[in-house]
């Protein structure tokens, strides 16, 4: 027999994430915990991580729903199926707790290379939104970092702007020693987009994703046909839950790329099924955190190290917290490392 309980847990940021959304000082989490009354030594964890105004969960329904959870944990895979299709952080979260029971709250899911520590996950560089000056010395920091890979998020401080940073990237660096990735967040309008994207097009650019809000698939195909840039799909994939639905999309936009992001989509399990679908249309995927703590991140970043990797990830968001919970990830040379030496430090949790 199963018993669950549940604890916030708000993740506060060092700086002011900025994306074509807004600014994030405060993210809003939940850890599920589950133990077996036969053994309740052994807790296994699970992260809700939402972002708010992009996961379809209302932070102020999680607690109430949390507790309907807890209260059906014997009956938990029916309960999901029946009253949670629609909330994927939660899915996300029961998921990876009964993962971590399973393994005797170990969180190691996986006995491979990156989980001894003999590998490190090829990552990108993120340059979050900010003013020109500010992102400009963000840039500075991936490249001092030793990021080949760098993704910037655009659409909010003026597009001559963010050209003009491109540009002088693109000058130092040619394409084969720093690959650009560039995030929109649905922030160009239909009317606009195409001429946008063949301006960025003279820089060489990796892919750009989610050029427009999501849901115009009509719209989004024509693009993703006519585009000089690679179009990867983020925002598209979230709130489909029916993969039929699912196969329809990609078949009709034919994007170069899709983002997993686990949490906004229901599950690692789900997200596999995704790469399915994608790798059958010969769609490329990379995966990123939904800025999860370091609990969420490492059940993510273990799955991906058991994939046969083409592209680098966007996992390296471990630092982004002052509260984040120690654990053995680190970022380092451009890798995300599992490094045993550095100990779970759990006393927040549990």
């Amino acid at each position: 027999m199963l018993q669950a309980s549940w604890i916030p847990y708000s993740l506060r940021f060092r700086f002011a994430a900025g994306t074509s959304r807004g600014q994030l000082l405060e993210k809003p989490g939940w850890f599920l915990l589950i133990k077996d009354k036969s053994n309740p030594s052994i807790t296994g964890i699970g992260e809700i991580s939402l972002i708010p105004g992009l996961s379809p969960e209302n932070e102020f329904d999680i607690p109430a729903i949390l507790n309907q959870l807890c209260d059906n944990i014997n009956q938990a895979e029916r309960w999901l199926e029946t009253n949670a299709r629609h909330l994927p952080a939660l899915r996300f979260g029961f998921e990876t707790a009964m993962s971590d029971l399973n393994v005797a709250g170990t969180k190691i899911f996986v006995d491979n290379v990156f989980t001894r520590g003999e590998w490190g996950l090829p990552i990108n560089g993120l340059v979050w939104m900010g003013d020109f000056s500010l992102m400009l010395e963000r840039i500075e920091s991936n490249i001092s970092a030793g990021y080949s890979v760098i993704k910037l998020k655009i659409g909010a401080i003026g597009f001559d702007q963010e050209l003009k940073l491109i540009s002088d990237l693109r000058k130092r660096f040619s394409a084969s020693e720093i690959e650009i990735r560039l995030d929109a967040n649905g922030a160009f309008s239909p009317d606009e987009v195409l001429e946008k994207i063949h301006r960025l097009s003279e820089f060489e650019i990796h892919s750009i994703e989610q050029p427009i809000k999501p849901q115009q698939w009509d719209l989004m195909a024509e693009l993703c046909y006519n585009s000089p840039v690679p179009i990867a799909l983020d925002e598209e994939l979230i709130g489909i839950h029916d993969f039929h639905k699912a196969d329809l999309m990609l078949r009709k936009i034919r994007p170069a790329f899709i983002i997993l992001k686990p949490s906004l989509l229901g599950g690692l399990a789900v997200s596999d099924k995704w790469i399915s679908l994608a790798s059958n249309l010969g769609i490329g995927w990379w995966a990123t955190s939904a800025l999860e703590s370091n609990i969420g991140l490492n059940a993510i970043a273990q799955w991906v190290s058991s994939k046969d990797l083409q592209l680098h990830q966007g996992l390296g968001t471990g630092q982004l917290y002052y509260n984040n919970i120690p654990s053995p990830l680190r970022a380092r040379d451009a890798q995300l490392f599992h490094m045993k030496e550095h100990p779970w430090e759990l006393s927040q949790i549990i």
